[in-house]
């Protein structure tokens, strides 16, 4: 019997601990105030940041990741599970749908890509229901509002 489950993004819950962040963050000032910031430990930095809770450190990580992309084609595919994760970390899901799609194009059995596509799917519909919940009840005050208005004219 085949498993069709697919793994899971990992990463969208799993976070660096302080100190593991904080050794990427001493790397990279470090190049940084040298000059010279390799792109790998900008990237290594980019992915610490994206994994945080903290929203700050996503959009900078975010920020980072882009600055890789638009500048090291080579390092492109890498970058975009990443950009898509912050993305879809941040709330931003059609960016983390864009990025992601453009990651299944290229890699379309790339199973963590397959995994974040769900995830961003079940996101985008959870807060479907939440608008449609909120238009809803924003219908019913309005009905219960006019309703007395028109009681009121009649008096």
């Amino acid at each position: 019997m085949a498993n069709t489950e697919l793994p899971y993004a990992a990463d969208a819950e799993v976070s660096l601990s302080y100190d593991e962040l904080e050794v990427l963050r001493l790397q990279y000032e470090k190049e940084l105030s040298q000059a010279h910031v390799t792109v790998q430990t900008k990237f290594n930095f980019a992915w610490g940041l994206v994994k945080s809770p903290m929203r700050e450190y996503q959009v900078e990580g975010v920020r980072l990741l882009q600055d890789i992309y638009r500048a090291e084609p080579t390092r492109r595919r890498e970058c975009l599970y990443y950009l898509a994760l912050g993305h879809y970390k941040m709330g931003n899901f059609e960016e983390a749908k864009r990025f992601n799609a453009l990651l299944l194009d290229k890699e379309p059995s790339n199973l963590q890509a397959q995994s974040l596509s769900s995830l961003i799917d079940k996101a985008v519909s959870r807060e479907g229901y939440i608008g449609m919940a909120l238009a809803g009840g924003a219908a019913a005050v309005g009905t219960l509002l006019l309703a007395g208005l028109i009681r009121r004219a009649r008096k």
